[in-house]
C-alpha cells in the first residue's frame, strides 16, 4: 500500500465508490494545480486541495473560501489525496466514506512564496493561486493546537491585493468543468446508477435533455440571457445552424471560449486549457514560464457542439491552424471606437483601413463585432512567421494613424481614445486570440458577431444581428465566399 495514502486507501471500499485508487504520482517538475471541490455529505463543505510532493494536501473548510482578508475560514486538514481525485465530480454512495455529492467547483495553478516543505512544517504557509474563480495571494496558518488537540486546524486567508473582495465567492453554484449545480450532478449520478451509462440509454429516460448530431444537450431549458429569456437550447440551435458556414474558420485552431453556466446575469469566464472534456484535442505547447501548457481545439460539429454543451458562449481562436501553429493564416483588425463616438465615425474608419489595405493590393473582408465595432479580416496563406505578421499588423495601425492622427490610435491605453478609434492590430500576436465569424457574443440580446457584404456596412450596426437574425442570413449567399481560395501572402 502506498504510505503516502495509507488513511486515503483504508477509509475507501473501491468497489462501492467511483473515487480513485490512492496511488502517488512522480513530482513533476510542471506547474503545480490545486482544486477546490464543493463536497455535500454529512456536512456542507468545500475540500481544498493543493497538490504537492505526488499527492494532493487536502484541507476541509465549512464555510468555504472567502474574497475577504478580515474573514479567517477554518480549514481542517484531512488525509493526503491522489492526484487523480482532482478529477472527480459525482456521487459518493451513501454509507461510505464521505458519502455525497462531489462537484469541481475551481481549478488552476498555484505557486507556493516560500519553500513548501519547510512551510508545512513551520505551519505557515503563503501562496498565490491562479484559478478561474480563486486568484491573487492566500494563506494558510496553523491554529495552535487546544490541550490534547491533533494540531490539524487551519485558518484559510485572504491576503491584501487587487484581487481583495473583487468576488463573493457564494455566488458561484455551478460546477467549472461541467457547468452542473449540486442537484444535477446527483441527479446524473442517480440516473447512472439506475439505467448504466448514460449514453447508452435512451433521450426518454434522461428526462430533461435533448440528442444533438450525437451531442447530449443537458438543461436546454436554462435560461442563459435572463433578460432576452434566451435559454441554452436556442443557443444549441444556433450553432447548430450555423456550423456549416462557421466550422471552416475554427476547426483546428487553438480555442479561447467564454463560459456562462449561470448565464451572463453572473460570473462567466475564460478557459483556455482542457478540463476533459469530450468532442475535443490537445496540443501542448511552451509557455511564458518555459514550461508545457496544454491547449485544446475542435476539428468537427460534433467538438463545437460539445463545448456549447458545458455552456460556452463565445468562441475565440488563434490565427493559425494546429498543423501550421508558426505561420498563421488570419489577420484582423478590430475598430474599436471610443465611448459616445457617432457610428458614422466608425464607418468611416472601416471604409479608410479598406481603401488602404486596397492599395497594398489586399483582398479583405468584413464582419459585426457584436460589440461597438467592426472586424475586418485578411486571409493569408501561411508563409511568414508570427514576428513578421505581428509587426505588418502593428505597422498598418501605425499608417492609420499617422495619415488621420486624430482620428485614430495604434496605442492600447483608453486613455490615448479620446474622441478616436483604436485600430487594434495586438490580437494579430502568437497566442493571441480574436472571436470567430458567427460566434454569439455574451451579452445583452446575443449578438452573433457576423460575416456581411462590404456594401451593407452602412444599413449593418456592429451589434446589430442576433441569434434569430443570423439564422435568416444563414439561407442567403455567404458573404465570405472564397475566403481561404486567396492566394495572399506575406513574405
Amino acid at each position: 500500500m502506498d504510505k503516502a495514502l495509507e488513511e486515503y486507501n483504508r477509509k475507501r471500499r473501491f468497489g462501492r465508490t467511483g473515487e480513485p485508487e490512492g496511488k502517488t504520482a512522480p513530482k513533476r517538475p510542471k506547474q503545480l494545480r490545486f482544486v477546490v471541490q464543493h463536497h455535500i455529505a454529512s456536512r456542507d463543505h468545500y475540500d481544498f486541495r493543493l497538490e504537492w510532493d505526488g499527492t494532493l494536501k487536502s484541507w476541509a473548510v465549512p464555510k468555504g473560501p472567502s474574497y475577504n482578508s478580515h474573514d479567517k475560514r477554518l480549514a481542517v486538514q484531512v488525509e493526503d489525496h491522489p492526484l487523480e481525485y482532482r478529477n472527480f465530480e459525482g456521487t459518493i454512495p451513501q454509507g461510505q466514506y464521505g458519502g455525497g455529492t462531489v462537484m469541481i467547483w475551481d481549478e488552476g495553478i498555484w505557486q507556493p512564496l516560500m519553500d513548501p516543505a519547510e512551510a508545512f512544517a513551520a505551519g505557515s504557509l503563503k501562496f498565490t493561486l491562479e484559478g478561474s474563480r480563486l486568484k491573487g495571494k492566500w494563506a494558510l496558518v496553523r491554529m495552535k493546537p487546544k490541550p490534547g488537540g491533533n494540531g490539524r486546524n487551519w485558518l484559510l486567508i485572504k491576503e491584501k491585493d487587487r484581487f481583495e473582495n473583487v468576488y463573493d465567492a457564494g455566488q458561484f453554484l455551478t460546477s467549472i468543468r461541467t457547468g452542473r449545480t449540486m442537484p444535477e450532478i446527483g441527479a446524473a449520478s442517480k440516473m447512472k446508477e439506475q439505467y448504466g451509462s448514460i449514453p447508452e440509454i435512451e433521450k426518454e429516460a434522461v428526462g430533461k435533455k435533448e440528442i444533438t448530431e450525437d451531442v447530449r444537450i443537458t438543461h436546454p431549458e436554462k435560461v442563459l440571457y435572463q433578460e432576452d429569456g434566451i435559454t441554452k437550447g436556442d443557443i444549441v440551435q444556433h450553432y447548430s445552424r450555423a456550423a456549416d458556414r462557421m466550422l471552416p474558420y475554427v476547426k483546428n485552431r487553438i480555442l479561447s471560449t467564454v463560459r456562462c453556466p449561470g448565464g451572463i446575469a453572473k460570473a462567466c469566464f475564460f478557459k483556455k486549457h482542457p478540463a476533459n472534456e469530450r468532442g475535443i484535442f490537445t496540443v501542448s505547447l511552451t509557455g511564458n514560464g518555459g514550461e508545457p501548457e496544454e491547449y485544446y481545439y475542435v476539428t468537427d460539429r460534433k467538438g463545437l457542439l460539445s463545448e456549447v454543451q458545458m455552456n460556452t458562449l463565445e468562441f475565440h481562436t488563434w490565427g493559425s491552424r494546429v498543423e501550421t501553429l508558426e505561420k498563421p493564416d488570419v489577420m484582423v483588425f478590430d475598430l474599436d471606437p471610443d465611448e459616445g463616438l457617432d457610428l458614422e465615425k466608425t464607418r468611416t474608419g472601416v471604409r479608410d483601413l479598406k481603401s488602404l489595405l486596397d492599395q497594398l493590393g489586399l483582398k479583405a473582408y468584413l464582419k459585426t463585432s457584436g460589440g461597438k465595432g467592426y472586424h475586418i479580416v485578411i486571409p493569408f496563406r501561411p508563409a511568414a512567421d508570427w514576428t513578421a505578421f505581428h509587426e505588418f499588423a502593428r505597422r498598418t495601425a501605425k499608417t492609420m494613424e499617422a495619415m488621420r492622427p486624430g482620428r485614430y490610435t495604434s496605442n492600447v491605453r483608453k486613455e490615448q481614445r479620446k474622441g478616436r478609434i483604436f485600430i487594434d492590430w495586438i490580437r494579430n500576436g502568437r497566442g493571441a486570440t480574436s472571436v470567430a465569424p458567427y460566434s454569439v457574443r455574451a451579452r445583452k440580446g446575443a449578438p452573433v458577431s457576423t460575416p456581411i457584404f462590404w456594401d451593407e456596412l452602412d444599413a449593418v450596426a456592429p451589434n446589430g444581428i442576433t441569434i434569430e437574425g443570423a439564422a435568416e442570413r444563414l439561407e442567403r449567399e455567404d458573404p465570405w465566399e472564397g475566403f481561404f481560395e486567396n492566394d495572399q501572402q506575406l513574405k
